[in-house]
């Protein structure tokens, strides 16, 4: 009996402790990591340009995959979905702007934050009362095959995201830098009063800034789509880039990569390598326990502003 079992065990225990099992464990957590973090710009787009957390964010990665698998499954091609698509994030950020953001004007955080999570809860009824509540397959030709690199197995598609994400997180830096738009978005967030009396038009900033929000979402909604498909449990894997970004900072577009790569290869090797001895589930609760505990000893995250008050 005793031989039968060290036998039956031996190769997991040889698989654990291979470098190479470690090395791909690492790997497909940091490319998870990628996938949060494409979810996590959108919340730092907003927050750099008005200072608002935006809840709807995560609804908004939602309502943008659910409008462009819709238009693939009615026989539009995938190029005219997304422009369209593209537009629909357009009409929702100018219309975000007219009925909601215009009326309040220089309030309250607290009062926006709130405003937000109205907006999430109306887009996830309307996006259900169009497309339905039923899980959507994405298959636009992203590859989503395993492949090797050496003796490390990965996917394609996680890949295909991370080249994704350092695109964006490159376009979007250059975009805040060094154009005109990029600088009032900045000066918007710092002081809504000092940038209207210097001439900067807040309520077209932010139709920008959430028509830019939305592009970001709907790109997070195709590569998230393309994997898990297209379901409203994207709104609750959203909710993973809430420590992306307190790890990351808030003001960070840098930072959420950064913070999106120690959450995904934290909670892949914490599952993989604690898991079994403490029963599992850790994938479920480390990111946000990770959080917590950072938020103890640099609550700004490792790339976000310091934030000085005067008395």
């Amino acid at each position: 009996m005793d031989f039968i079992t060290s036998v039956t065990v031996a190769p997991f225990v040889d698989m654990f402790t291979s470098p190479f099992f470690f090395i791909e464990v690492v790997f497909g957590g940091l490319m998870t990591g990628v996938m949060y973090s494409l979810v996590a710009l959108g919340f730092v787009l907003i927050f750099k340009a008005s200072s608002v957390f935006n809840f709807a964010q995560g609804i908004m990665v939602l309502f943008a995959a659910l409008f462009f698998v819709g238009f693939i499954e009615l026989g539009w091609p995938v190029w005219l979905a997304f422009i369209v698509t593209i537009a629909v994030m357009v009409v929702l950020a100018v219309s975000i702007e007219r009925v909601v953001l215009r009326h309040l004007v220089n309030q309250d955080p607290i009062i926006l934050f709130m405003a937000t999570i109205g907006i999430a809860f109306f887009l996830e009824g309307l996006g259900e009362s169009i497309w339905g509540a039923d899980v959507h397959p994405l298959n636009i030709g992203i590859p989503d095959d395993q492949i090797f690199l050496g003796e490390v197995l990965i996917q394609e598609i996680d890949l295909f995201a991370a080249v994704v994400a350092g695109l964006l997180v490159g376009v979007l830096g250059f975009f805040f830098t060094y154009t005109k738009v990029g600088r009032a978005l900045r000066a918007v967030a710092d002081d809504h009063q000092a940038a209207q009396s210097v001439g900067i038009p807040l309520n077209n900033i932010w139709v920008i800034v959430w028509a830019v929000a939305g592009f970001v979402a709907l790109v997070a909604g195709i590569m998230w789509g393309s994997k898990v498909g297209v379901q409203f449990s994207l709104s609750v894997i959203a909710l993973k880039a809430l420590p992306v970004l307190i790890l990351g900072g808030f003001t960070s577009i840098p930072g959420v990569i950064v913070g999106g790569l120690i959450i995904g290869a934290g909670e892949k090797i914490a599952e993989i390598y604690w898991g079994p001895a403490i029963g599992g589930a850790i994938e479920e609760w480390f990111a946000y326990v990770l959080a917590m505990v950072f938020l103890f000893f640099r609550p700004q995250g490792l790339f976000g502003e310091r934030i000085i008050e005067r008395v």
